[in-house]
């Protein structure tokens, strides 16, 4: 298995293109993707658990009830989110983009992401698909990438090549997130492509089997969006032999959807919303793998620990705060924590209590633009990983206007 260039487009039969249509005034940011197969494909997808849902995961959901589709549309900008013609600007925007493929409106998965509240308007997104449609290419991923990205400083994108059964396989995905991020099911949105043959039953398996230790393990800022979506299409052009049942060619598969789903989980975390740094809790030594996640989560999430991090202060004592009220069953007594970068490790804690070390040594660590927050129960053989991200000035001044 190795990484590869093309993202959405690296798998064969994909292609992809994105363009300005006018949703966003800035006119030097493309607002508008596509991601198309060259044939129909086996469709996964998974929903933000937020009651208040974006009306294009309504559509989306009825249209690949059948386990199908053959392209993504996505605009940017706008969150179709609680509007009272939000059901019928989504379907409107399948309509038009299947008139436009000559492919039927059933088999298109849309998505919207922006702003909340706001109507949006049909018309820029029905003069921009003609446009839109041009714009695929095999080189399109960028575009793609860019078109769907909102407060986002940098594009989401990564392809791997992997072999099932004597074929070569190829998975690729982008992303957008940057803030409003602390999902239950998945991260803001995420489209994956595969040429890789798998019926729709096994594919929505690996997927929902996936998210539970990637994207419900990322958290920028505690708050879960309205739009989130994961989506994956697979379209079997590889020639592999389809899998249908686990097996040999199941867990291949599953690892290269892992090796994908990761790495974008680490760039939607290390690109929050103001963030100078990436911060990864690896937690081992739990009695469960559900108290790993709980605890290594709930260090991610702490606000406390993550202004900690931005000021490179090593104040282990939050870390196991955020472990105490984290409701998982540990003997905090037994409770070990070191920080970790590129510059080295420190251990801070030890069996519940502090250690001497030395903080010129502990900031130099924390400096770092990546940081390992590691964390021992030693009580089992439990472990998880959670990824999250600093807490800086800028992100109150990102969120503080940022509908105005």
């Amino acid at each position: 298995m190795k990484i590869i260039d093309g993202g959405v487009c690296a798998a064969q039969g994909f292609v992809a293109g994105g363009v300005h249509c006018g949703i966003r005034k800035n006119r030097t940011k493309k607002d508008l993707a596509l991601i198309y197969s060259e044939c129909v494909a086996s469709a996964a997808t998974v929903y933000t658990t937020n009651l208040v849902k974006g009306a294009p995961l309504t559509v989306t959901k009825k249209h690949i009830e059948n386990g199908k589709a053959q392209a993504v549309i996505c605009n940017s900008g706008n969150a179709n989110t609680c509007n009272a013609d939000g059901i019928e600007i989504a379907e409107k925007m399948s309509e038009l983009i299947a008139n436009e493929l000559r492919i039927s409106a059933d088999d298109i998965v849309v998505a919207s992401t922006g702003v909340i509240g706001q109507p949006l308007n049909i018309a820029p997104i029905a003069s921009g698909i003609p446009a839109l449609v041009a714009s695929l290419s095999k080189d399109g991923c960028d575009a793609a990438a860019e078109g769907i990205m909102t407060t986002d400083t940098v594009k989401k994108e990564i392809a791997v090549e992997f072999e099932i059964g004597g074929k070569i396989c190829r998975i690729g995905g982008i992303a957008k997130g940057s803030g409003m991020i602390h999902p239950n099911m998945a991260t803001m949105l995420v489209f994956i492509t595969t040429d890789a043959a798998i019926s729709s039953e096994m594919l929505k398996r690996a997927l929902s089997t996936d998210i539970s230790s990637t994207f419900n393990m990322v958290s920028v800022d505690g708050d879960t969006s309205t739009n989130d979506m994961v989506t994956v299409l697979a379209n079997g052009m590889a020639g592999n032999t389809e899998i249908v049942a686990e097996g040999e060619d199941f867990d291949t598969f599953m690892k290269a959807l892992n090796t994908v789903t990761v790495h974008l989980c680490r760039m939607i975390a290390g690109d929050g919303e103001g963030a100078t740094k990436l911060l990864e809790c690896k937690v081992n030594g739990a009695k469960t793998e559900q108290i790993a996640k709980t605890v290594a989560k709930s260090v991610i999430c702490s606000s406390l620990l993550k202004a900690a991090m931005f000021g490179a202060d090593a104040n282990w004592g939050r870390v196991l705060c955020a472990i105490g009220y984290s409701g998982a069953d540990v003997d905090v007594n037994k409770v070990d924590v070191s920080f970790k970068s590129i510059k080295g490790e420190i251990a801070v804690c030890k069996n519940g209590a502090g250690i001497d070390f030395s903080e010129e040594i502990a900031k130099e660590i924390l400096l770092e633009r990546e940081i390992e927050i590691l964390v021992g129960l030693n009580d089992g053989n439990g472990s998880a990983v959670a990824w999250g991200c600093d807490l800086t000035y800028d992100y109150v001044k990102i969120n503080g206007d940022y509908r105005t």
